[in-house]
């Protein structure tokens, strides 16, 4: 059963794992309180009935169709199931989108990009798991993946920025949706699982859990990369958020969690930081498994090296993410005091030596170097058992 909050009267059920933070979010927001909470029984609810119906069909021959669906393979849908083919045919864009409003922000990326990497990996991508999803990823497993979810986060952060990547047929619209399929599909896979506690933390990767990523892919992500050095206008910060909210659309997080602009995107990570519980040790694990990561996404293997690679992340995400967070990610203890003032310093005299054309063309070199790119190209395959040890490469 889940508890109810008794302070206020209009208040809603919560599973038990949100019922303290909850009652503290609602004296701030209560609609936004109540809103995140609803949102922690929702999954995608477009896809997730799809997938269920879909449960028992051969993996190789969901990865198929799936695949045919984005890739846009009429001949190959016509033999799918139904609902996955009805699914396909009533994908619609939002009246709000406008891909010209795009275009700011891509050049601003490619400008950037060696900033807004450095904190997507330090800032955002461990911000990201201070909430229950990361049980999501420790019951799977996936930790053991940190490496390749790594990269192929990179790859998504690349293609949806770059030109016309977020069109139809572009591999930014192509990632972004294929990773609402492995959404769903780990959804549908863990709620089946003893391991997940649907009372205490809701459900699965929950449409509470991504509404409160995409905040931090997007407004974290500039405040971050400013923190770095990164530099942006007006219009330019407005308009990398236009691209992470149709992102988080095209991931199927619901319109009532996804943001509209950059207050909202700030709001909803207020609201979701006091209703989640404290991150604790799967939080923890992913975080620094994270960190850990990065010396072997870079191909670094002298182990002095690779040493001082983490040293440097570790006190990178420290001063980014404060040491309040970096407590409950159980971080190893080091002074942060000049450490960003510094790297923005180093940063701006590399720039200063650079034309503007050549730290582009650096900057998506290092990005393709770091991504994930099979030589048969984008690949449809799904998780195929809940255990990612047990489960087909994916």
């Amino acid at each position: 059963m889940k508890a109810h909050t008794q302070n206020a009267a209009d208040s809603i059920d919560a599973p038990l794992a949100y019922v303290e933070g909850y009652e503290n979010a609602r004296r701030f927001d209560s609609a936004l309180a109540d809103k995140y909470i609803q949102h922690t029984t929702i999954g995608d609810p477009e896809l997730d009935p799809v997938m269920e119906e879909l449960h028992s069909l051969h993996p190789a021959k969901l990865h198929k169709f799936v695949g045919a669906g984005i890739e846009q393979r009429e001949s190959e849908l016509r033999a799918a199931p139904e609902p996955l083919r009805k699914f396909f045919e009533d994908l619609r864009d939002p009246d709000w989108l406008d891909y010209d409003a795009f275009q700011p922000g891509v050049r601003a990326f490619h400008a950037n990009a060696d900033l807004m990497l450095v904190a997507f990996v330090a800032g955002v991508l461990v911000e990201g798991f201070a909430t229950l999803i990361a049980k999501s990823f420790t019951i799977t497993g996936r930790v053991a993946a940190t490496k390749r979810r790594l990269q192929q986060n990179n790859r998504q952060l690349l293609e949806i920025f770059f030109p016309g990547g977020l069109l139809r047929n572009g591999d930014g619209w192509k990632l972004s949706t294929r990773v609402r399929f492995v959404h769903a599909r780990i959804r549908s896979l863990l709620s089946r699982h003893e391991e997940w506690n649907d009372e205490a933390w809701g459900i699965p990767l929950s449409a509470a859990h991504l509404g409160f990523a995409i905040s931090v892919f997007s407004k974290r992500l500039l405040d971050y990369s400013q923190l770095v050095g990164a530099s942006f206008t007006q219009e330019e910060k407005e308009s990398i958020l236009d691209v992470w909210r149709y992102s988080g659309y095209l991931m199927g997080i619901p319109e009532s969690i996804l943001y509209e602009d950059g207050a909202e995107a700030e709001r909803i990570h207020r609201i979701a930081n006091m209703c989640e519980p404290p991150p604790d040790s799967d939080s923890a694990a992913m975080a620094n498994a994270l960190i850990c990561a990065v010396p072997g996404i870079v191909d670094i293997r002298d182990e002095r090296e690779r040493k001082q690679v983490i040293a440097l992340a570790y006190k990178l995400s420290r001063a980014l993410i404060g040491n309040d967070l970096a407590g409950h990610f159980q971080y190893p203890q080091v002074r942060t005091f000049g450490t960003l003032f510094g790297f923005r310093m180093k940063q701006r005299l590399q720039r200063y030596l650079k034309s503007g054309l050549m730290v582009r063309a650096d900057n998506f070199s290092q990005l393709l170097q770091i991504s994930v790119y099979e030589e048969s190209g984008l690949t449809y395959d799904l998780p195929d058992h809940v255990k990612h040890e047990k489960s087909q490469p994916w």
